[in-house]
């Protein structure tokens, strides 16, 4: 739960469903399977590695130099019970997005979660507008409005299958930083992520997001990461805030 850890975890899963659009936009675009890997694989090393550098750096700030091993980097960067939940629910996203979306668009249960989604989020009420606003058709509107009700209610089936898991996850936490110290303690990133998941709910979920970008970044790589990768990631966000919140108290 350190913040070198969320960030290349994040970036990881970025690079490579970012990597995985744009081999599915090649290959609707009329590129052979090869030409299409070799330049989704080309970006996802390239933006890949510019983020683990980032965040290996400010990993060396968080946990120092001398504390840094192999047996430590392997422990710390295997993926949890709740990052393999997490990694099932981006690549059913994914699915969503590229191949089910139209599948599911006209039955009545997608209408109904659309409906539903809607209803609750304001974000996705904001997204629609802006979309709108574009000039976008009715049924792009509606696939990528789908999409992104698909993945916020799979952000709430994170959060509230993960919280139950909050206090088995602040003990392991606490038990780490007996063993390795660390500079940034549990209150002082449970702030941090704190402010950036409020943060997070007001672009996201409230919506305030859509009214600063353009008409072009709704679509895309960059719309699908927004629509589709976004809300998991703050579900994720907020889970982690808790489990730093809970570690910072006394154990029960």
């Amino acid at each position: 739960m350190g913040a070198a850890r969320l960030l290349a975890k994040g970036w990881v899963v970025f690079c490579l469903f970012a990597g995985a659009h744009g081999l599915f936009l090649a290959l609707t675009r009329g590129q052979d399977i090869q030409s299409a890997a070799r330049f989704a694989g080309l970006c996802v090393l390239l933006f890949g590695a510019m983020g683990l550098l980032f965040a290996g750096g400010f990993g060396v700030a968080e946990i120092g130099i001398s504390s840094l091993s192999i047996s430590r980097l392997r422990r710390s960067y295997w993926p949890s019970f709740d990052g393999l939940v997490f990694c099932a629910f981006v690549g059913l996203i994914l699915l969503v997005q590229t191949v089910l979306v139209h599948e599911i668009g006209g039955t009545p249960a997608g209408q109904a979660l659309l409906g539903s989604v809607h209803f609750v989020v304001p974000g996705e009420r904001a997204l629609i507008r802006r979309l709108s606003a574009c000039g976008y058709d009715d049924a792009h509107i509606y696939s990528i409005a789908l999409a992104s009700a698909v993945a916020w209610l799979l952000a709430f089936v994170f959060v509230a299958a993960s919280a139950s898991r909050i206090a088995l996850a602040a003990g392991i936490v606490r038990l780490e930083r007996m063993r390795f110290p660390s500079s940034f303690g549990p209150t002082l990133l449970a702030a941090l992520y704190g402010m950036v998941a409020v943060i997070g709910i007001q672009l996201l979920f409230v919506g305030s997001a859509y009214n600063f970008l353009g008409c072009g970044m709704l679509t895309g790589i960059t719309g699908a990461a927004l629509s589709g990768l976004a809300p998991l990631t703050l579900a994720y966000l907020i889970f982690a805030a808790l489990v730093m919140l809970k570690a910072s108290g006394p154990a029960d």
